[in-house]
């Protein structure tokens, strides 16, 4: 029996009873967004980004739309996969990183560099230069959030990170291109895959260590294979998207899509942004807590013999992507 024949006769039924029991018929103005991502439900983009856009949008539609979510790649599991999920419509929304696909989002990931973000907050600077220099970059969606990580750390196993001649040599986890330049500038090996792949890799010798964000830590158990972790290098952030398909988004009513509009684009990058930072603070604490761990926080002077190295590398790329002018519309100058 084909799908369309279950479901249709899964509707008539439906349809039956209620007008039996006297059950009232959703309208047909009802949609229901199908929102994927590959991480567990326990993730702080539930509580940061998914559960304000599910609930706001519910709330100021009057129940007429609503937001299903897909957690760990119930609709695909590939993590790298995300974007051509929304843009073929295997999901209406999806969330995923720039970094895993580096060379779509070469403008966008300049907050990433070390250093860029300078005192602003990443989604402030990515909304600021999205209309006249990134929107090329998200072609056939719609962006409902842009943001950035907490700052990037040094997650270690049997290594303590004091010095950049610590890191030299070792095969180190990067999100994307622009943690791999970095890497590679402080004379380590980038070893590129997704976070859900970080576990199995330093358990089984695979990478020493890992250059992403606090929260990570607690979002993919790495407390559990990582003994050292060292704060203050500049190393610059990870960005992350949550995008609609872009001709699901134009079908909508117009009381549909205004729900939509009023729940995303920099107030919801703001709150994803700012639960990424708190659940860093949260992470570090456990991580001190536990007392069976090294944590090394520079000094000015230690940070600043990293940023000898890391900080000409967001230079570096900046002056080949010819992309001044795009640093400085991010900074508002």
């Amino acid at each position: 029996m084909s799908i369309n024949r279950i479901f249709g006769g899964l509707a008539t039924a439906t349809i039956a009873a209620a007008a039996l029991t006297g059950l009232s018929i959703p309208s047909q103005a009802e949609e229901t967004l199908k929102l994927a991502h590959f991480v567990p439900p326990a993730h702080i983009v539930t509580r940061s980004v998914v559960e304000p856009l599910s609930n706001g949008v519910e709330q100021d539609s009057n129940g007429e739309l609503k937001i299903q979510v897909y957690p760990g790649g119930e609709l695909g599991a590939g993590p790298l996969e995300q974007y051509v999920r929304a843009l073929q419509g295997v999901a209406d929304i999806t969330w995923g990183l720039q970094g895993y696909t580096s060379s779509q989002f070469p403008k966008s990931m300049i907050v990433e560099m070390p250093g860029a973000m300078d005192g602003m907050t990443g989604y402030d600077m990515i909304w600021n230069a999205y209309d006249d220099h990134l929107k090329d970059e998200f072609p056939g969606t719609k962006p409902l959030a842009l943001w950035a990580s907490e700052p990037n750390i040094f997650i270690m196993k049997d290594h303590d990170v004091r010095t950049p001649d610590d890191i030299k040599g070792l095969k180190i986890r990067v999100s994307g291109s622009t943690a791999a330049a970095t890497v590679e500038a402080l004379g380590a090996t980038p070893v590129q895959m997704p976070a859900g792949e970080i576990y199995n890799a330093l358990q089984t010798g695979l990478i020493d260590g890992v250059i992403t964000g606090t929260s990570a830590v607690g979002d993919f158990k790495l407390d559990e294979v990582a003994n050292s972790y060292t704060f203050g290098a500049p190393l610059g952030h990870i960005t992350f998207y949550l995008v609609m398909n872009q001709g699901k988004y134009d079908s909508l009513p117009d009381a549909l899509k205004a729900a939509i509009d009023k729940n995303s684009g920099r107030s919801l990058s703001k709150s994803g942004e700012e639960g990424w930072n708190a659940r860093a603070d949260d992470v570090l604490q456990s991580i001190k807590d536990a007392g069976d761990n090294t944590v090394i926080v520079l000094s000015d002077d230690e940070a600043a013999a990293f940023g000898e190295l890391t900080l000409p590398v967001t230079d570096k790329l900046i002056a080949e992507m010819n992309a001044q002018d795009v640093l400085s519309a991010m900074r508002g100058e």
